[in-house]
């Protein structure tokens, strides 16, 4: 006769959740996009949503200097980042859903002004926004919008990119 296994009193180990593994750089992206989709839908000033977003749960795992950086310089050059944005689109910024248009805002504003950051990386975290926050094929937008404006943004990387064979032509 065959005895189960006594049952040990430790709990089992948990595999860290998709949440637990996240960086601070991508925990400060999410907490921007949902600051920045307050700016583009309640038209609320980004300075009243940065109090609201700061008191969210797990604020305190993101790179604060990062999430300001997006949320006050996405809000703040909005009109500019658009009109980089509009000359790939295939509609109106207006038919453009507000987590598109912010994940889009996010990944045109990482690839001006934050050059820490690859492009590459920059695109592949927007792109993963977008299936997490966005509608059902809207990283395909996303993704095919910032990668149109890549190499206006970032030549040297999209060449250096190229010649190593990495990137589409």
């Amino acid at each position: 006769m065959n005895e189960l296994p006594e049952k040990s009193s430790k709990p089992a180990a948990r595999k860290p959740g998709k949440s637990a593994s996240k960086s601070a750089r991508s925990r400060a992206r999410e907490f921007a996009l949902q600051a920045l989709y307050q700016v583009l839908v309640g038209k609320n000033e980004a300075a009243d949503i940065d109090l609201f977003t700061r008191d969210l749960s797990g604020f305190h795992k993101a790179d604060s200097a990062h999430y300001d950086a997006l949320l006050y310089g996405c809000s703040e050059q909005a009109v500019d980042l658009d009109k980089l944005i509009l000359p790939l689109l295939d509609r109106s910024m207006a038919e453009i859903s507000p987590i598109e248009r912010a994940v889009m805002w996010i990944g045109v504003f990482e690839m001006k002004h934050c050059l820490d950051v690859p492009w590459r990386v920059s695109l592949n975290e927007c792109i993963e926004l977008a299936k997490e926050f966005g509608g059902t094929d809207g990283h395909k937008y996303v993704n095919a919008v910032l990668e149109g404006l890549a190499p206006q943004l970032r030549s040297h990387e999209v060449q250096a990119d190229r010649e190593a064979g990495r990137a589409r032509a």
